[in-house]
């Protein structure tokens, strides 16, 4: 109750303050394999079931490398855990761990992707970092010198987001114009040739591209109008084109106009359109593709009737999605614990993850999981 004094007429008068909703709370959870740390529970032990990571309420965004973790708090400083033979923690040295460990003491950090060992990350100011391995120059300081703290990558303000394959990266500017750099030898990088570069490189002249990912040999992007387009490696129909041939340039994936969310890895990719409905292709190893079968696919199939979901998330072997109900659901190779079901047994079809209806969101490392409960 707040009390105030009438200074005209006198006397006093009071109003009950609304009761404002508490701030929400972002638990971080992991399972899989953790034999390099990269569950960051203090262990190298794996888990066949979610487990949270510490008692912490305020982590943001995060990415699931090859064997180690990345992630932001809502306060903007950065933590890395897990295997850290190239430096790709960005502590400085080449040592593993296994609990979050906070890069540097900077409170600006946006986003970031993790791939098998090395790193990209954008900035509050714009401005976009690298780390770790560098041997294909897909850290884009212009040598392939690895680096083991994050390296401004040039001096542009107006980076947007960023994505990571294997061994190349992708970004997209405040203009809508995407660039790449590193490996290109299956023309991953969409440059129209097959040579690799140390430094970013614009594809083509076009300013509307929003969201992008890279996988092993291959790179898909979406584009502001809800185009969805491929390139690279085309092998086990990973382009989602209708064939296995390799492209050098962007090629459009049929002519509709709704994908929104996407996730790519080695050598499968999944989306989700607009209209709630989830899609994938490529290789179906360990049934990844969740299509209760191990054929591969060169072009998008759906998963399912179903259009309720909004989230999704590859990695080698398997596959993770969120529902638009909050309930959280994984497909494909057990091997390594990182389906979260309780089991090592490889499930064709996507399963649910225990009961919860409170997960946000998701993502997947080589053999391991990360993902963030809501409350």
């Amino acid at each position: 109750m707040i009390t105030f004094q009438n200074l005209t007429f006198g006397g006093t008068f009071s109003y009950e303050t609304p009761d404002l909703p508490p701030d929400p709370k972002y638990y971080l959870w992991s399972w899989g394999t953790g034999g390099n740390g990269q569950l960051g529970l203090g262990n190298t032990t794996s888990y066949s079931s979610p487990k949270q990571i510490g008692a912490l309420t305020t982590w943001s965004t995060f990415s699931a490398g090859g064997r180690h973790s990345l992630a932001i708090k809502t306060d903007g400083t950065m933590w890395t855990w897990g295997r850290n033979n190239n430096g790709q923690l960005g502590q400085g040295n080449t040592t593993d761990q296994s609990s979050p460990v906070q890069v540097g003491a900077l409170t600006t950090w946006l986003n970031v992707s993790a791939a098998y060992s090395h790193n990209m990350a954008v900035k509050t100011d714009g401005t976009m970092w690298s780390w770790g391995s560098n041997g294909e120059g897909e850290l884009g300081l212009g040598n392939t010198t690895s680096i083991s703290s994050p390296v401004q990558v040039g001096s542009l303000t107006n980076w947007s987001n960023v994505a990571t394959g294997y061994f190349h990266s992708l970004a997209v500017k405040t203009d809508g114009t995407l660039w790449v750099w590193g490996q290109n030898f299956s023309a991953q990088l969409g440059l129209g040739n097959t040579t690799s570069y140390s430094s970013p490189k614009q594809v083509g002249a076009l300013t509307n591209w929003s969201t992008n990912d890279g996988g092993g040999s291959y790179s898909i992007a979406i584009k502001t109008d809800g185009t969805l387009w491929a390139w690279g490696q085309g092998s086990s129909g990973k382009l989602g084109l209708g064939n296995t041939t390799n492209y050098s340039s962007p090629k459009q994936v049929g002519a509709l106009t709704n994908w929104s969310k996407l996730s790519v890895y080695n050598s499968h990719a999944l989306t989700v359109k607009t209209d709630g409905t989830l899609w994938t292709w490529g290789s179906n190893y360990f049934a990844a593709l969740g299509l209760g079968d191990t054929t591969n696919r060169s072009s998008p199939v759906q998963i399912g009737a179903l259009t309720t979901w909004s989230n999704v998330a590859t990695s080698s072997l398997h596959s993770m999605a969120i529902k638009t109900n909050g309930t959280l659901w994984t497909w494909g190779n057990n091997g390594y614990k990182q389906l979260g079901d309780g089991t090592t047994v490889h499930k064709s079809s996507p399963v649910q993850v225990g009961a919860l209806t409170t997960w946000s969101s998701i993502d997947a490392g080589g053999f391991h999981s990360l993902a963030i409960i809501e409350e």
